[in-house]
């Protein structure tokens, strides 16, 4: 069988990124523990799925996403300053360890959505925070091997992924 939509793939990649010429691993699977997945569920980067399609267990995938097909490129104002006083623990004060530039805090809106911030600046009234994907400006480097292509069951269609061994379990 062949990757197409309605199918449930598994395989195992390895997801880098260039960090100034030096390859730098972001992700990677393993044999114990795949990455599987419903094919044309729109649950993945629509390139990601493209270089894919049409490929049987066994093939071997290399291929670059570019940053504007991947996660985008940064936006200026997804870097947003915030007061300090969000920061505050019981005693009033924010954890001095907490607001070091490079950390990650994670956080949420008055709506519940939550989001990863990685502190910029930390300033006397404001932490300058960036909301931006993490992998915003980079080109994605996917290399990896197909492992199981199969049909995907009715229960898996109507739900929109995959169940049973490493897939969903409801």
């Amino acid at each position: 069988m062949i990757i197409e939509n309605r199918m449930v793939v598994t395989l195992n990649y390895r997801l880098t990124v260039d960090e100034n010429g030096i390859e730098t691993e972001v992700e990677k699977t393993s044999v114990e523990n795949p990455f599987v997945f419903l094919f044309g569920a729109g649950q993945l980067l629509p390139d990601f799925e493209m270089n894919l399609a049409g490929k049987a267990a066994g093939g071997v995938f290399d291929f670059l996403i570019s940053a504007e097909n991947g996660y985008g490129l940064s936006d200026a104002q997804n870097i947003v300053p915030v007061p300090i006083s969000v920061f505050a623990g019981a005693d009033g004060k924010p954890d001095p360890g907490l607001l070091v530039v490079g950390n990650t805090v994670p956080m949420s809106d008055n709506a519940g959505n939550r989001y990863e911030g990685k502190i910029k600046e930390v300033n006397e009234d404001n932490v300058v925070m960036d909301f931006n994907h993490p992998l915003a400006d980079r080109t994605l480097h996917f290399t990896g091997e197909v492992i199981d292509v199969r049909l995907a069951t009715l229960e898996e269609l109507q739900h929109g992924h995959v169940h049973g061994p490493g897939g969903h379990h409801h």
